[in-house]
């Protein structure tokens, strides 16, 4: 059984790498990257090392040659080629390849999902089942470290600041959802979906559990994007993190399970704990 991971460099893709070479002897291992030579300065030795620029079909269905298993890692939006286009490339060349099984890591309830950031990760589930192949959608919550700028400031004293009212996140560290996509990849008999996720935690659950004294306001998402842009950031960039809150807000996050702790065969690490490990 040959079992690959894409975007092996990145940081939820060596996390996947590295947990699956736990898993399985590592030269049943391709991992695919963009940066070959990188690749083999930051990946485990035995494995398999193939280009994988998600930009290139012909490259990526000869990469895929042999895969009966794919870990397919989502690719980040706002390349000069859309990430719809990428992941499409990225079906198409596994179909190509004769690839048995795809593990795609996706967005919450993506089914259901209103949430702009969802629309890339729709069309690619929906390739992926066009594609007859067959699959796991491993629906992802948010990441803790997508915080981490917040939680750091509110530790240095500063303001612990949102837009996102009532709405519920499940958040859990980015190493315990690449390390349940690893195990979901050497499952006999994985499930269709994943909703993987933490706990549900208010941004003002969340702040209790922050050390310091700092102030937590909820903030209108007008309010809160003027902020981001005094605290340095350029106003695209405002304007993305401000949409986060707002789909937070509508409870885009708020729907989570236990996938995550099942799959990973212990409770995830405390909120606490957690967050000093983001922020140390």
């Amino acid at each position: 059984m040959k079992y690959a991971i894409t975007t092996a460099t990145g940081k939820f893709g060596r996390v996947a790498v590295q947990h699956l070479a736990e898993l399985v002897p590592v030269n049943d291992i391709i991992a695919l990257a963009r940066n070959v030579d990188k690749a083999k300065t930051l990946l485990p030795e035995g494995i398999d090392i193939r280009p994988g620029d998600y930009t290139n079909v012909a490259e990526l269905t000869q990469s895929l040659a042999g895969v009966d298993r794919l870990l397919f890692i989502s690719s980040q939006p706002g390349d000069v080629v859309s990430r719809e286009q990428q992941h499409l490339n990225v079906v198409e060349a596994a179909k190509a390849a004769g690839v048995g099984y795809i593990a795609y890591t996706s967005f919450p309830h993506a089914d259901q999902a209103t949430a702009i950031l969802a629309t890339d990760h729709q069309t690619t589930e929906t390739a992926i089942l066009e594609s007859g192949i067959a699959h796991s959608f491993l629906r992802n919550n948010w990441y803790l470290e997508n915080e981490a700028g917040a939680i750091k400031a509110a530790m240095a004293g500063q303001p612990f600041v949102y837009s996102a009212g009532d709405g519920q996140v499940g958040w859990a560290l980015e190493k315990e959802y690449a390390q349940a996509a690893s195990r979901v990849l050497v499952t006999p008999h994985p499930k269709s979906v994943y909703e993987f996720s933490g706990a549900p935690l208010t941004y003002q659950e969340l702040a209790k559990h922050i050390p310091g004294d700092f102030e937590v306001k909820s903030v209108d998402d007008e309010t809160y994007a003027d902020i981001l842009q005094r605290n340095g950031l350029d106003a695209g960039t405002a304007h993305f993190v401000t949409l986060v809150q707002a789909f937070i807000r509508k409870g885009e996050l708020s729907m989570t399970s236990d996938d995550l702790p099942t799959v990973l065969e212990h409770p995830l690490t405390p909120i606490d704990e957690a967050i000093a490990i983001i922020t140390k």
